[in-house]
């Protein structure tokens, strides 16, 4: 009996290991598909070979002025294989309450955003998380606050993560981006 059950547990915990292995995330983060602001469906694998970073943004935070930065870095990278991608959130204070047509009008009118911007999600862990996020989460990081950065690799892996208070003009951000492209 005593047999048994050591082999039932070992075989469950081996089912259960086998669960989360072959349940798991995908390898690139240019393997997620996610909406796009306008609500049309996007396949994250159109970046693949590009380098991208990942920002969680709202239009009604101390860090949005970050927009005009996040604009300059993507217009002037976007011809070396660069783009920076938006999601907002109302995660951190509820500053991103407006809808996605809101959301456009205040980024194109206040900031002159171009980069590709997508359908609010949430970046909180939790059951309404963003598959985006939780895939994002797996590199031990999830945002604390608005416009934390992931900077993403030609090949979908997590390069780096900074912090809100890393701005676009940050020199440890531009020399990381820059490595990331070969340009370094």
């Amino acid at each position: 009996m005593r047999t048994w059950c050591v082999t039932a547990v070992w075989l469950l915990m081996v089912a259960g290991m086998s669960a989360q292995q072959g349940s798991g995330m995908p390898d690139s983060f240019y393997a997620l598909k996610t909406t796009a602001l306008s609500g049309a469906p996007v396949d994250l694998k159109s970046y693949e070979g590009k380098v991208t970073l990942v920002v969680n943004t709202a239009s009604q935070c101390g860090f949005t002025p970050q927009y005009k930065g996040l604009q300059a870095l993507h217009t002037e990278l976007a011809p070396k294989g660069f783009s920076v991608l938006g999601f907002p959130s109302n995660d951190f204070g509820g500053q991103e309450p407006g809808s996605a047509q809101e959301i456009k009008t205040f980024c194109e009118k206040n900031y002159g955003v171009t980069f590709p911007m997508f359908s609010k999600v949430v970046t909180k862990a939790g059951p309404d998380q963003s598959p985006i996020y939780t895939w994002l989460g797996q590199s031990g990081n999830l945002p604390k606050w608005n416009f934390s950065k992931y900077l993403i690799g030609k090949n979908g892996k997590i390069l780096a993560f900074f912090p809100s208070n890393v701005t676009p003009e940050s020199p440890e951000l531009r020399q990381a981006i820059d490595k990331a492209l070969g340009t370094s």
